[in-house]
């Protein structure tokens, strides 16, 4: 499978996880940095939290690697969390912002 097709795969994956405190999706949010897939179909993804004491702290990440485990075409996948930069509101897209009433 062509990389670029995967990798669009694998952001509708991340579309469908969910922050358990926010209705919008870790996506929209701008909790995902970055998203490598190689032409072997591993994947690497860097995300942060809303805060390090985030609830979901312990499970996202691992949800996270589940559903893009799930993508056809994916052979692995490694989720990094990472603290810097920080997350803040001006991560998340249009979209959040109106569905959080942020407009």
């Amino acid at each position: 499978m062509e990389s670029v097709v995967l990798e669009a795969e694998v952001l509708e994956a991340l579309r469908g996880c969910y922050d358990p405190e926010i209705p919008v999706n870790i996506y929209e949010l701008g909790l995902i940095y970055d998203v490598k897939v190689e032409p072997s179909g591993a994947v690497a993804i860097r995300m942060t939290l809303t805060t390090p004491h985030c609830p979901a702290a312990q499970s996202l990440p691992g949800e996270v690697e589940a559903r893009v485990k799930e993508v056809r075409g994916v052979t692995d996948v490694k989720v990094e969390v990472v603290w810097d930069p920080p997350w803040d509101p001006s991560r998340m897209s249009e979209a959040a912002k109106l569905q959080l009433g942020m407009d």
